[in-house]
């Protein structure tokens, strides 16, 4: 499945036009067809079973990094807005996490039809939230899919970097969690915050 959505992620990296949930499904059972030289029909009902839907029980065991839910809260009692962006259905894994109820939207990017980095679903999620692009901080994991495609489209980002992860792109040098983009030096463009722990972003929105 990680081979099909890098071709997927590839084949969309140069198109403007919306896409639809089921054009992506149906074409991401081809493209792991073709890998596994089986039926797309095949695929897809195997790839429901037992990754969308076998994957749900396992967030009924899965911490949440530390202090989660209080700067959720901290959020919403400042009056923030908060939305949340997965290329995986989400709401039965929020619902499991026990962090469902904190989001004004959810947007699944396979359901707009193109996976992140690409804009569409980033600029789904502020279409939703009826907010520019511009006033949004897009809080992420990953640099080439969650911080590229967010500054793509114009919004601030930030990096969750545990404190044991001692670089995450070689596009440039991590510098200590907690520093603000302004101040740091390296190559490449780096997110406009890094933080190891939710209070520091905590902190960071609410200063």
């Amino acid at each position: 499945m990680n081979k099909a959505r890098k071709r997927l992620r590839k084949s969309y990296e140069l198109s403007e036009t919306p896409g639809c949930s089921g054009f992506f499904y149906d074409n991401q059972a081809r493209i792991m067809g073709e890998i596994l030289s089986k039926q797309p029909e095949e695929i897809k009902e195997k790839t429901e079973r037992l990754i969308y839907r076998g994957w749900e029980p396992v967030f009924n065991n899965i911490n949440l990094f530390p202090h989660v839910k209080e700067t959720l809260e901290a959020f919403r009692n400042a009056g923030i807005r908060l939305g949340l962006l997965s290329d995986f259905p989400a709401e039965i894994k929020l619902k499991n996490l026990k962090i469902s109820g904190f989001w004004e939207t959810v947007v699944c990017s396979e359901e707009i039809g193109y996976l992140k980095p690409h804009p569409a679903p980033f600029l789904e999620l502020a279409g939703r939230m009826e907010t520019p692009v511009e006033h949004i901080l897009y809080v992420g994991n990953n640099v080439s899919y969650d911080v590229e495609g967010a500054r793509k489209v114009g919004m601030k980002t930030a990096l969750i970097l545990p404190k044991w992860k001692k670089r995450f792109s070689s596009q440039f040098t991590v510098a200590p969690p907690g520093t603000p983009a302004e101040t740091r030096q390296g190559r490449g463009s780096p997110p406009d915050f890094i933080f190891s722990d939710y209070r520091q972003l905590c902190d960071y929105v609410l200063s």
